[in-house]
């Protein structure tokens, strides 16, 4: 069995009925006291959004750097150009105020065999993350990112805490 696949199974057991799951390439949002959960980010990067004072998340599970360096069509939230600002904007939407949300991010491993150095899939992906906060003028608060191993986080709309589960690192939080 894969890393990935243990995770979610050993995820699917415990997740409580009210936790909200995003999907690859997804971004959701919630209010407070709802927890957003994606699962098994290898490559990939899970951006949490978090507005302190009101108590409303968002994450997005981004695949992909961005639409110009791809070919692949599919979920517009796959790619971090698109996926980062149309969160910051529901953000918004639902009452967070630009100069209150800050971010936390995760992910970004170099998944597979023989990837190595500071141009893998992950390592793009992780850079324009941060580079589409730095636009929004959202500070990242804190990161886990890089590795060889694959995580799934729950972000806990009511203290803002990341829950960061890895089968190989066990849980922990940022």
């Amino acid at each position: 069995m894969s890393e990935a696949s243990a995770i979610l199974r050993d995820l699917a057991q415990e997740f409580d009925p009210s936790h909200l799951i995003v999907g690859v390439g997804e971004i959701a949002c919630a209010r407070e006291p709802e927890v957003l959960v994606t699962q098994a980010l290898g490559s990939c990067v899970g951006v949490a959004l978090w507005d302190p004072r009101l108590r409303i998340g968002g994450l997005a599970h981004v695949m992909l750097p961005s639409t110009s360096s791809s070919a692949a069509q599919g979920k517009r939230h796959r790619f971090a150009d698109l996926a980062v600002p149309d969160l910051v904007e529901r953000m918004l939407d639902m009452g967070a105020a630009p100069r209150r949300i800050v971010a936390k991010i995760a992910g970004g491993a170099s998944m597979f065999r023989g990837e190595s150095g500071i141009d893998t899939i992950g390592d793009r992906n992780v850079a324009a993350v941060r580079y589409q906060l730095e636009r929004a003028g959202v500070p990242v608060m804190a990161a886990e990112t890089g590795g060889s191993h694959a995580r799934t986080i729950e972000l806990s709309t009511s203290t803002g805490i990341l829950l960061i589960r890895s089968y190989t690192f066990g849980i922990h939080e940022i």
